[in-house]
């Protein structure tokens, strides 16, 4: 497989595909896991803006959002193994993507609740996101580069409704450019998983701008083990040049990450993190938070 600029193997060929198939097969065998390990945390966030705003059903906005996995774990109470077994079990290949489809609109209409959370996707990647919304996982598609490009009015309409802004795994990739055009509208709350290898403080100092506060949460959470030794040699070397140190972590095998929040209001960060830090000592397995 190529690498990226970042040392990393490059995995744009899995966001291209009609359904999520070679996603799954591909990354269960590094043993992807960050969505599963973010679950606690979003839900959590949820329910603090529940109980803060008031509003029963708040829109999330999944940034990287690709075949829906994150609305999927949350919306559909999944888990990521059970993704793996809908999409990369033995006979699974067999079945065409209409049958495919029909199989998550049954998961979204028997375990979704109707009154429950919206969630909206970002991505650049059209297929992915076509199959998301078809699947029912998000409810609108936001098809678009917001690296280059402002949002359209259509797109702004739809960020004006957002509450929350949640990812895992593409900042870095996805810069303070995406984020403060996201954040512009709505102001909406933030909570963004963000590998090691890559600094939060551009975006962090780019949301300060639009007057929000940022704080990190406890722990690092393990996002893949790294898919050959070349890779974690790669990673390994931009993680020295940026002052990171592997030892215990990175350099026993995973790429891991961290947790960062961001509100729009003075001192609430703080307050956002420690009810988020509340779910890392309580729900979170030591060995999975590495």
């Amino acid at each position: 497989m190529p690498f990226d600029s970042t040392g990393k193997i490059s995995f744009d060929h899995i966001y291209t595909a009609p359904d999520p198939r070679p996603f799954f097969g591909t990354l269960q065998r590094v043993d992807y896991q960050i969505p599963q390990l973010a679950k606690p945390y979003f839900t959590k966030l949820i329910e603090e803006y529940q109980a803060e705003r008031g509003i029963a059903r708040p829109t999330v906005l999944d940034v990287g959002c690709s075949y829906g996995v994150n609305s999927a774990l949350l919306r559909c109470d999944a888990s990521i193994d059970d993704l793996y077994e809908q999409y990369a079990a033995p006979g699974v290949q067999n079945l065409d993507r209409a049958a495919l489809l029909e199989r998550d609109r049954r998961l979204v209409t028997t375990h979704a609740d109707p009154d429950g959370p919206r969630f909206f996707g970002l991505d650049a990647a059209g297929a992915a996101l076509e199959y998301a919304c078809s699947a029912g996982f998000i409810d609108e598609a936001i098809y678009a580069d917001f690296e280059r490009y402002d949002p359209d009015p259509e797109q702004q309409a739809l960020l004006d409704q957002v509450d929350l802004v949640v990812s895992t795994g593409c900042i870095g990739y996805v810069t303070e450019k995406t984020i403060a055009r996201i954040a512009r509208g709505s102001r909406p709350w933030m909570a963004h998983f963000v590998l090691r290898m890559f600094s939060y403080d551009p975006v962090a100092e780019s949301l300060a701008g639009l007057g929000y506060e940022t704080a990190a949460i406890d722990g690092v959470y393990r996002q893949r083990r790294f898919a050959s030794a070349e890779e974690q040699e790669q990673i390994l070397g931009t993680l020295a040049e940026a002052g990171v140190n592997p030892d215990g972590l990175e350099a026993d095998g995973w790429l891991y990450a961290q947790l960062y929040v961001s509100r729009p209001k003075k001192g609430a960060a703080a307050g956002l993190a420690s009810a988020l830090n509340a779910v890392a000592s309580e729900d979170a397995a030591p060995d999975e938070r590495g």
